[in-house]
């Protein structure tokens, strides 16, 4: 009988992360670990870390030198830990993570998580434990699968990664070095996932993927299968409601996809695309490969298929070489297409990327004064998009309970968390609710009879 053993998990950065946290849990359980949420008693603590922003990493390492007393203290008390790195901090920074932490018993890149109870049984032997080499295909086929109990814990909404690493080499980013390249899940075990998850009470499915639009899993007939006909499959699957995606990438939002919007009600009217800039001159220079007229036509095509549709972005402003008129054309693409979130950040230089060393980089000042500036104008458009949702009576997944005794919290197909006094037996459900007010970062509403009413919402 395996000796029990408790891990805690911090994830950092995006849903990936979150799923590949609960994926190391499944490879661990096997081994005699459970979970817990006390990191100060725990016998492994796993780092989950991601690579997109300086600060992430940097947070990392901070993070490890408050580990390294805790560890210090444990091994006084004779209640040893061992502490692990994974994810893409891991992948790109292995080497380094271990002659600068020596409080780090092991690292493992984010392909690799399925060999955790061998890599932690090397590192209680006395090795120092560095794996980043193994290929995202070897995960998708040797990763155990949850436990029932541990998928009926994970609640209503689950990540389902169908796709991995990216082939596109943005000249900021660090996936294609530290995720790979593009690698599809093949259809069968993605099926198989999302109906054992709905078969565990989970009512909404989040497909993932660095670059997921690109997903060219092999299917049961043999041949590629694009989104568009995935989704379509697991919008079969009995009790599986709702079906979103992310990220993806301008250049992958082929017909197929377009038409899945207009056809399922299951998927969600709800698109994560991000265009990053509104310049031509910094788009080419970041090679993304597309202009932003091309990123405008598209959205009138999904729009036309999709009128209700809420769009959100990603941005980065300060791009080495941005001037006043690049800046510019952004905040003009911005009022264009009307987002309802966005995430926006100032350039930070990704070691190992084309545009780290790239003359022409923006002072910190300016990129500060220029992710202000597009910032105010996105909340005002997400405060815009709220406020039209109030006073009409839309389909709400209960999630969970609320902050007080007597609420429950739930998301809109558009992704707004709404909040309303009911009671917990609804959690699972998803019930019609009339908006009534808003909050900073929520929709407050009452249950309602009527059905849902999509007037209003397309603009």
């Amino acid at each position: 009988m395996s000796v029990k053993r408790t891990v805690y998990i911090k994830t950092y950065g995006c849903q990936m992360n979150v799923y590949d946290s609960d994926r190391m849990t499944d490879a661990l359980a096997p081994a005699g670990y459970v979970p817990t949420d006390t990191l100060e008693t725990a016998d492994l603590v796993l780092l989950n870390t991601c690579h997109i922003r300086e600060k992430a990493a940097e947070k990392v390492y901070s993070e490890l030198g408050r580990l390294r007393v805790l560890k210090e203290a444990r091994a006084e008390a004779g209640r040893p830990m061992q502490v692990g790195v994974a994810g893409c901090v891991a992948q790109a920074e292995g080497a380094e993570i271990a002659a600068r932490a020596p409080v780090v018993d092991l690292v493992v890149g984010p392909q690799t998580y399925h060999r955790l109870p061998d890599y932690l049984d090397r590192a209680r032997r006395g090795e120092r434990v560095v794996e980043t080499e193994f290929a995202p295909e070897e995960k998708f086929e040797q990763l155990p699968a949850p436990t029932t109990e541990r998928t009926i814990a994970r609640g209503v909404t689950a990540f389902l990664t169908i796709q991995e690493g990216c082939d596109k080499f943005c000249s900021f980013c660090v996936v294609p070095y530290t995720r790979g390249s593009e690698i599809s899940r093949p259809v069968a075990q993605i099926i198989a996932e999302a109906e054992r998850l709905a078969g565990a009470g989970v009512r909404e499915v989040t497909l993932l993927g660095q670059n997921v639009n690109a997903f060219h899993g092999e299917g049961p007939d043999g041949r590629a299968w694009g989104l568009g006909r995935l989704v379509s499959r697991l919008a079969e699957i009995p009790g599986l409601d709702r079906l979103r995606y992310t990220t993806s990438h301008p250049r992958d939002m082929d017909d197929d996809l377009i038409a899945a919007h207009r056809d399922l009600p299951q998927l969600m009217p709800y698109l994560h695309l991000p265009v990053q800039s509104g310049s031509d001159r910094i788009l080419a220079a970041m090679n993304r490969r597309h202009t932003a007229e091309d990123y405008v036509r598209l959205i009138e095509r999904i729009r036309a298929a999709r009128p209700d549709i809420a769009l959100s972005s990603d941005f980065i402003v300060g791009f080495p070489g941005e001037t006043d008129a690049d800046f510019e054309a952004t905040l003009r693409l911005v009022e264009t297409i009307g987002y309802v979130a966005a995430f926006s950040f100032k350039y930070s230089a990704r070691a190992g990327t084309p545009a780290a060393d790239r003359e022409g980089q923006i002072a910190e000042a300016v990129k500060a004064e220029r992710l202000e500036r597009l910032q105010g104008i996105l909340a005002e458009q997400t405060r815009a998009f709220n406020a039209r949702t109030v006073g009409l009576t839309i389909p709400v997944l209960i999630e969970k309970s609320g902050r007080r005794p007597g609420q429950v919290a739930g998301r809109s197909p558009w992704l707004q968390a709404v909040h309303l006094d009911a009671d917990t037996k609804l959690i699972g459900e998803i019930v019609d609710v009339t908006i009534t007010g808003l909050a900073t970062m929520s929709l407050s509403g009452v249950r309602a009879g009527t059905e849902p009413n999509r007037s209003g919402l397309a603009s």
